[in-house]
């Protein structure tokens, strides 16, 4: 029984009688567990994204042992499970394609099993938001553990960012300012630890995230993943959520309005990624919490930006941590968070930070003298050419082009484009505006991080490292430049993205928060009417399912038939 007087949802298999109790027990004992782990004890599901095909998540592994630990003091039953693994250095097309795929065997995985309790351990860019969007849906006492990311890369006496000196080392080899050797020494430096990245990308943004939502423990987004002190809190967390359970404080209970308002606002704090965006809409989308992707622009008008990590800034997560990491961020900002929001500690938001100190100012700013001022995260542009909606990391693109119109040059694909970009007779400009379509989550599919599209050679050999580029893609988080992402509605499904030409010209205007294509209304419906969408991606298997449901950016990318879905399904008998 729960604190509550509540059963618990594993005694429907462990505590039943007859042959079902017999088949449920008897085969668990074949992994040598004692008589009493089945005599009403909370069963702890560890969902593990590792994988050796995933290397941010190939260290899971020894997490879950430390959850394990204590999960067992707690007296608990943990129970290890696989999940879907989306390893972004690897996967093609996009593990974008797959965050949804995961979401649903997590989902599935968690209700059809005896499970009281879940612990999700993740890393890598999608394997945290979809094992929590999947967790969402089924709603029983969630905690989350990331993995950490990477120790500090190193080359020839400084530091280094994973992306984020990816993107620049090539530019810059691409100019000939860099040979393959130098690109090569690089390498290896880059990645010497376990972990995920260690720039502010997707995965460090989502582990902050998470944490700031109230579903991770405090502290535990920025330790290094080879810290001891991760695996400490591992431990921790394993007897959290035994307590969980018996509290019955479901992951819906955490996952509120408030919760999502804190994440928006930590999120403008860190400057996360443009990605964060995609993923914290699909999240609330499973609980039915209501949130827009204006609520990502007004949410955050007056927070300023608080660290100083690449890809908009210096330093790296290793720094991040050992300045304070995000209590020392929350903390700062307390006076724009809700504090009384309970988190899985079972404590509030001004009881976690309230011992939160920062011990690097050149790594976190003050609201006083922040790292950059309010308005410099991510902001959604709407218009003629962005109807519902598109982003842009002002933190990450150049001021001089914030206000800024231009002719377009189109791309329909954007293997199209990587061929062109390095044609030194491309006809373009520094005002010229690059345009790659039909890269949305429908296009691609599975909406790419292509966003940030190299540089011409032919600009780059004249020392020009920005522009204005505009697409339907994401962006990776640990990219940087002038690249207006997530244009919605997408082009393949006939956008006016779908209707530009090169040539046209495009104004953006960040201040009034504007993107529009400045061809009159005739032309435009002329060109709508010989405008023919492109054939499926797919008629077979999950592209196919994908294709036919996948929602909008604006809302988040996922299924439509998932959306709004949150309950857990009472358990099924065995037959």
């Amino acid at each position: 029984m729960s604190m509550r007087g509540r059963p618990l949802r594993s005694q429907e298999w462990f505590g039943a009688e007859g042959r079902n109790g017999f088949i449920h027990r008897s085969w668990m004992r074949n992994q040598g567990f004692a008589d009493d782990v089945f005599d009403g004890r909370p069963v702890i599901g560890i969902a593990t994204t590792w994988s050796e095909l995933t290397p941010c998540n190939a260290h899971l592994g020894d997490v879950a042992e430390s959850v394990k630990r204590g999960v067992w003091e707690a007296g608990g039953l943990p129970l290890v499970f696989p999940a879907m693994s989306l390893g972004e250095p690897l996967m093609r097309p996009t593990t974008m394609l797959y965050r949804n795929l995961l979401a649903m065997e997590a989902e599935e995985l968690v209700r059809a099993n005896p499970l009281d309790g879940v612990v999700l351990l993740s890393g890598c860019d999608k394997t945290t938001p979809g094992l929590l969007m999947g967790a969402a849906s089924v709603d029983l006492p969630t905690l989350m553990i990331t993995g950490g990311p990477m120790l500090n890369g190193k080359f020839r006496g400084r530091d280094i960012g994973s992306g984020t000196d990816v993107w620049r080392f090539t530019e810059e080899q691409r100019a000939g300012r860099m040979t393959a050797a130098d690109c090569a020494e690089a390498e290896v430096g880059m990645s010497r630890s376990r972990g995920h990245c260690m720039t502010m990308g997707t995965a460090s943004t989502m582990a902050c995230v998470t944490e700031a939502l109230g579903v991770q423990l405090p502290g535990a987004a920025a330790l290094p993943a080879v810290d001891s002190r991760r695996y400490a809190l591992a431990q921790a967390a394993g007897r959290r959520i035994v307590a969980m359970v018996e509290e019955d404080q479901r992951l819906s209970t955490v996952l509120t309005r408030e919760a999502f308002e804190n994440a928006i606002r930590v999120n403008a704090a860190i400057g996360g990624s443009t990605n964060a965006v995609v993923h914290l809409l699909a999240i609330a989308g499973r609980l039915g919490v209501p949130l827009s992707l204006e609520d990502f622009d007004t949410l955050t008008a007056d927070v300023p930006m608080l660290v100083n990590l690449m890809p908009s800034g210096t330093y790296l997560m290793e720094d991040f941590a050992y300045a304070g990491g995000l209590p020392a961020v929350m903390r700062e900002i307390a006076s724009l968070l809700h504090l009384d929001h309970v988190t899985v500690s079972g404590k509030s938001v001004a009881d976690n930070i309230s011992g939160a100190q920062c011990w690097n100012r050149e790594v976190i700013g003050t609201m006083e003298e922040p790292f950059q001022p309010a308005g410099s995260g991510t902001v959604v542009l709407s218009g003629s050419l962005a109807p519902s909606g598109a982003v842009l990391k002002v933190s990450a693109a150049s001021a001089h082009l914030l206000r800024h119109t231009g002719p377009a040059l189109v791309f329909d694909r954007i293997e199209d484009y990587v061929v062109a970009a390095d044609d030194p007779d491309l006809d373009v400009t520094a005002d010229t505006v690059i345009v790659v379509r039909n890269a949305g989550p429908r296009g691609y599919p599975g909406f790419p991080e292509v966003g940030n599209v190299p540089m011409p050679r032919r600009l780059l050999t004249d020392g020009i490292t920005d522009m204005v580029r505009i697409s339907d893609a994401r962006m990776s988080g640990t990219g940087y430049g002038t690249c207006i992402l997530h244009v919605a509605p997408e082009a393949s499904v006939g956008g006016p993205l779908a209707l530009v030409r090169t040539g046209d010209l495009v104004r953006v205007d960040v201040t009034e928060r504007r993107l529009d294509l400045l061809v009159d209304d005739a032309e435009l419906e002329h060109r709508r009417a010989t405008w023919q969408p492109p054939r499926p991606a797919a008629d077979r298997g999950w592209v196919r399912l994908y294709s036919e449901h996948v929602l909008q950016a604006d809302r988040g990318a996922d299924l439509d038939f998932l959306v709004g879905g949150s309950g857990s399904a009472p358990p099924r008998h065995s037959h």
